[in-house]
Order: structure tokens, then C-alpha cells, then sequence
């Protein structure tokens, strides 16, 4: 049964940085679409960030040029590295499995918080 692990949230202030990680088992992210994403209280999961299975990457306007997504196919994790964080990125951040078209396929794990403070 697909895994996927997530870590690295916590609670920072605006400008600062972190970095989740997200460890998959009983599935090889090095061929298959993985996506980073979040969902504040109230609204629905959306997706932050993607990875393809040759390596390009997309992002939604709001945290490009801030967020970078990267794998590491040896240790079959994805990355979602934060810098200058806001408070509007407070969100729990989750790591699935989608498809050529960025559709969730299902495979979630639990979530990793992240608090931006003012």
C-alpha cells in the first residue's frame, strides 16, 4: 500500500524559511507525478506545487519564485523548500500522488502544519 510521510512544519515568522519532506514507500516518485499541497481551515486542498516524472517542476502564482519543489529519487522523497514565507502560507501541507494532469489520485499522507506569524 502507497505511504507517504510528511515532515517539517512548524511555526515560523514572515520572512523566514522551511523546508518539508515527504518520504514515500511502495511507490517510485522517480516515475511518477508527485505535487505538494495545502489547505487552510475552512477552504479545500490545493495544490502548491508539482513535480513530473522528467524532472520540471510547476508552481502556482503565489509562491513562485518563493517555493521550490526538488526530489531525491535515492531516498524516493520529495522536497518543498519555503523561502520568505507569509502568513497567508499557513496551511497544513500535504504530499501526494497525481497525474499527468495534476489530479490527485488519492495517495495522501497526514499533513505536516505550517504557522506563519506576523
Amino acid at each position: 500500500q502507497v505511504r507517504l510521510v510528511e515532515s517539517g512544519g512548524g511555526l515560523v515568522q514572515a520572512g523566514e524559511s522551511l523546508t518539508l519532506s515527504c518520504v514515500a514507500s511502495k511507490i517510485r516518485i522517480a516515475i511518477n507525478f508527485m505535487g505538494w499541497f495545502y489547505q487552510a481551515p475552512g477552504k479545500e486542498r490545493e495544490m502548491v506545487a508539482a513535480i513530473n516524472n522528467d524532472g520540471s517542476t510547476y508552481y502556482i502564482d503565489s509562491v513562485k519564485g518563493r517555493f521550490t519543489i526538488s526530489r531525491d529519487n535515492a531516498e524516493n522523497t520529495v522536497y518543498l523548500q519555503m523561502n520568505s514565507l507569509k502568513p497567508d502560507d499557513t496551511a497544513v501541507y500535504y504530499c501526494g500522488v497525481v497525474d499527468r494532469r495534476y489530479r490527485p489520485l488519492g495517495y495522501w499522507g497526514q499533513g505536516t502544519q505550517v504557522t506563519v506569524s506576523s
